[in-house]
């Protein structure tokens, strides 16, 4: 199957995790694009898609969101999965589920939404993003599972040859 990959990462750890997603997919054999979601001009030529992005102050990267508000009836027509990151700590607690994240899933029909610890380095922020880091007192580290990644990105690849194998009986 063809599987756009695409990923909001302001600071390229939500994008890793992305890449991890796609790694494993273009492992099974699917012919991955990964593509950020800024240049995604039309969904179309794919037959699923996973879409990923980091929380920023309890909201998705505008880039999915707008994606999403670009090309949401085409999203809805293919299986579309979806992905987060944003706790950090130790242990890293689950934050509330950021309401635009219920939205976005709604919004393209999405067949699973996951959350992932996410990776904070504070040498990689601008002045506005420590200010708000000391402000809630969130720890620096990369508190990310990329295994976990790869665990999810492979439940992804059977669902896709389930979807395939009913396509080809007529089922799909």
């Amino acid at each position: 199957m063809r599987v756009l990959v695409s990923v909001s990462s302001r600071h390229g750890g939500t994008r890793e995790m992305g890449q991890v997603v796609a790694a494993v997919l273009r492992d099974a054999g699917h012919d991955v694009a990964e593509i950020g979601p800024d240049e995604v001009e039309d969904v179309a030529g794919y037959d699923a898609a996973v879409l990923g992005s980091a929380v920023y102050v309890g909201r998705l990267a505008l880039g999915v969101r707008d994606l999403v508000d670009r090309r949401a009836g085409q999203l809805r027509e293919r299986p579309v999965w979806l992905f987060w990151s944003g706790p950090v700590g130790e242990p890293a607690t689950a934050p509330v589920v950021p309401d635009d994240v219920t939205e976005v899933a709604k919004a393209v029909g999405a067949r699973g939404v996951r959350m992932f610890a996410g990776r904070l380095e504070r040498a990689e922020l601008n002045i506005s993003e420590r200010a708000l880091v000391a402000l809630v007192h969130a720890q620096p580290g990369d508190y990310r599972d990329l295994e976990e990644v790869r665990d999810w990105a492979l439940g992804i690849d059977e669902e896709l040859r389930a979807l395939a194998q009913d396509a080809d009986s007529g089922a799909f």
